[in-house]
């Protein structure tokens, strides 16, 4: 999930927090966010390779052209856009690695996939036990430490995906290309349809999808690099895209903008 924040609106305090050691591999990273200008913020989802808890402590948000999410929501990875309008209050983000996200949840992540679900739903009273005493906690610090315990607990009991779908998983991340999944089932000794029932199963997309995301992802990282940014042309060619307008529908498929709006937002 990537924040595309509009200007003059949005949260004006910002809190970022690292995982303990115990949560390495499970916790990419913690954010806290404050609104109080009294309006609201509209943030643009797009594919990415995380999977996100974010706990609101306010007025609840809600997706446009939708109802409003729960107080402990969980975003799957996405293969498509969507926009998240936050209103006046204030919250954590936990981006979760999609290995850390199947211990955490416990939950086949396909089931996630391009969709909001309630973390009390698979974590029962617990979850919800979490959300008041993080209301009840004063302090940035004291919140994400407190969240980091919580979830570091979590980590030790729950379920732990096959070390065959993580070595898959992060040989597609250290890619620059896609890797056929027949390669990866060799390479493991399993056969392809059942490392790719078990890849979707504890990573939530299929390896072709994950490579298409990491590509789109790589693309963007490009495009908004500080300073002198490549052209969108340069950009198709350093990511493995056929041209340019291959590029440009990829990005209005998965994030429903152009390159370079995206890029700018």
């Amino acid at each position: 999930m990537v924040e595309q924040i509009r200007r003059g609106e949005g949260p004006v305090e910002t809190r970022h927090g690292s995982p303990g050691r115990a949560l390495a591999g499970h916790v990419h990273s913690y954010r806290g966010y404050r609104n109080e200008r009294g309006g609201s913020a509209r943030l643009r989802l797009v594919p990415s390779l995380r999977l996100n808890l974010d706990i609101s402590l306010g007025v609840r948000p809600r997706l446009a052209g939708s109802g409003a999410v729960p107080a402990g929501a969980v975003y799957g990875m996405r293969t498509d856009p969507a926009v998240l309008v936050r209103n006046e209050g204030e919250g954590v983000l936990v981006e979760l690695t999609p290995p850390g996200a199947y211990t955490m949840l416990g939950v086949p992540l396909w089931e996630l996939a391009n969709t909001v679900i309630d973390v009390a739903d698979v974590l029962g009273r617990k979850a919800e036990q979490l959300v008041d005493r993080l209301a009840e906690t004063p302090g940035w610090r004291a919140r994400l430490a407190l969240l980091d315990n919580s979830l570091a607990i979590r980590a030790a009991v729950g379920p732990q995906p096959a070390p065959q779908v993580v070595w898959a998983w992060q040989q597609l991340c250290r890619s620059s290309c896609h890797i056929p999944i027949a390669q990866l089932a060799d390479e493991v000794g399993w056969t392809r349809r059942h490392l790719l029932t078990r890849f979707r199963q504890q990573i939530g997309l299929a390896p072709k999808t994950v490579s298409r995301v990491i590509r789109f992802q790589r693309a963007l990282q490009l495009l908004q690099q500080p300073g002198s940014r490549p052209s969108v042309g340069s950009v198709a060619q350093l990511t493995g895209y056929s041209d340019q307008a291959h590029l440009t529908r990829e990005f209005r498929a998965l994030a429903g903008v152009t390159p370079v709006r995206l890029a700018g937002a």
